[in-house]
């Protein structure tokens, strides 16, 4: 019974191979009314204004740092390109910064997929491209040549295709639990990086190791007449003390009691008894990351059994995917049911990131709530920093972009393994290497056209359409 599964789920790849063949994929269709700058305005309507212009100084850094924020603006050009048909739960944001360095439950350092804003069901070659479109980019901005960019392309997507078919042989129950460790990624290294790439490797580990809930007290808090309260850093960090009045402050206090109370139940059992042991100390308003600025994303200092004994949780709006806003893919439920827009996109995020990785924070849940404006809104919760840890893109030589584009490609293949048909992708993909070929030729175009938006944005900035506020911290 389970050999006839596979051979139905490989009929399915190759039944996908031929209506949308693998070469397909380097097409980049455009739009006569595209316009990216639109889809930025048209988010910000729903952000917290004062912090819109600095979402743009942003994305306006570089290329890069333009093409981090602009996930919207690919998921809409990814909506006219070719479909495979074959879906997995996406990331939705898949670019090369957001893979990185944290702690299992176990206390062991692992590296996987680390944002999931965007996670949404969907055609498993977006990811794939939106990965692939990150190194090409970056790789330019690192001012690598042609051959290089194209070697690395290949060596991501093949590390994807090898993963995949490996997956594809494997039991439900090993490619549950396969990940990548920090001594897989060691082993890894000892083979494909120069010995002073390694030590820098090392040092970013025993950096990650430092990143804690006590490390960001220190950095995030001081103490006012003998209490401890985050410290100020306006427009970035906004104590909610500064936000409202004492009237006020008392009342969205105890409203943030209850919210983490409520919380709490999205929590197992086990996990609930620990954070019952904390207490609620102080909180703040603080800007995250590059495309989700403006969205409302707070910091909540807890104590447990005294000062000394402090947990920093983040509690991060969720907005629906641009998945679905943007690309236009459906969830099962709105296939099954018609709308979801009713349901709670902290949910999406949680049961989304719980799907693709391996291990996930223990503190990881989703509530709704009524923000300071008195409107009801979604967010998820976890730990501000627990052994966080991430690559300097900007220092990579062109072998070091090729080894962590082959570890982000085997980590996606896991992380689609886990919720799609791995053996229909597998036969989709074949053995050949037109797909990864098709890919970099798709990254390349997808590379230019980013630089056409980039600069279109920066008219947009001078042309006074949208405000703009350098970020120089």
């Amino acid at each position: 019974m389970a050999n006839a599964a596979v051979l139905t789920s490989a009929d399915l790849g190759l039944s996908a191979r031929e209506i949308t063949p693998p070469a397909a994929h380097a097409e980049l269709p455009d739009r006569p009314d595209r316009d990216p700058v639109a889809i930025l305005e048209r988010q910000a309507i729903t952000r917290v204004p004062e912090l819109v212009p600095i979402r743009h100084g942003r994305m306006l850094a570089s290329p890069f740092s333009f093409y981090r924020g602009a996930a919207a603006v690919m998921a809409a050009d990814l909506a006219v390109t070719p479909n495979s048909g074959l879906r997995v739960q996406l990331c939705g944001d898949a670019h090369l910064a957001n893979f990185g360095l944290f702690a299992s439950p176990e206390r062991r350092l692992v590296f996987d997929v680390n944002d999931f804003d965007e996670t949404h069901p969907g055609p498993w070659e977006w990811d794939i491209k939106r990965l692939a479109a990150s190194l090409e980019i970056a790789a330019r901005a690192n001012e690598f040549g042609r051959k290089q960019r194209r070697a690395i392309q290949l060596a991501a997507v093949g590390a994807y295709q090898t993963a995949m078919m490996r997956f594809a042989g494997m039991h439900e129950l090993d490619v549950w639990y396969a990940r990548a460790d920090v001594d897989q990624i060691k082993a890894l290294a000892k083979d494909q990086l120069k010995k002073a790439r390694r030590k820098a490797l090392d040092k970013a580990i025993a950096k990650a190791h430092t990143r804690n809930s006590r490390r960001a007290m220190l950095k995030l808090t001081a103490l006012v007449d003998g209490e401890r309260h985050i410290v100020a850093d306006p427009p970035l960090v906004v104590p909610i003390r500064s936000l409202l009045p004492d009237m006020e402050l008392a009342a969205f206090e105890e409203q943030m009691r209850s919210l983490l109370s409520n919380y709490r139940n999205t929590l197992v059992k086990d996990r609930r008894a620990l954070l019952d042991k904390f207490e609620y100390v102080d909180m703040a308003r603080k800007v995250v990351g590059v495309g989700s600025v403006g969205t409302r994303c707070w910091i909540v200092l807890m104590y447990g059994r005294d000062d000394e004994d402090p947990l920093f949780l983040q509690v991060k709006e969720a907005e629906r995917s641009v998945i679905s806003e943007y690309g236009g893919i459906a969830s099962v439920a709105e296939d099954a049911e018609g709308d979801d827009d009713d349901a709670p996109q902290g949910r999406r995020v949680v049961d989304g990131q719980r799907l693709m990785q391996a291990v996930s924070d223990i503190f990881l849940g989703w509530e709704t709530a009524e923000g300071i404006d008195g409107k009801r809104r979604d967010f998820y919760v976890r730990q501000l920093a627990d052994w966080k840890g991430s690559a300097t893109i900007e220092n990579m030589v062109p072998s070091g972009m090729s080894a962590y584009g082959r570890l982000c490609g085997w980590t996606l293949a896991r992380a689609h393994a886990r919720s799609g048909d791995r053996v229909a992708i597998a036969a989709y993909l074949g053995e050949d290497t037109t797909f990864a070929h098709a890919i970099a030729e798709f990254a390349a175009a997808y590379a230019d056209r980013n630089d056409r938006d980039y600069g279109a944005m920066r008219a947009a900035m001078r042309s006074g359409r949208i405000a703009v506020e350098p970020d120089t911290r």
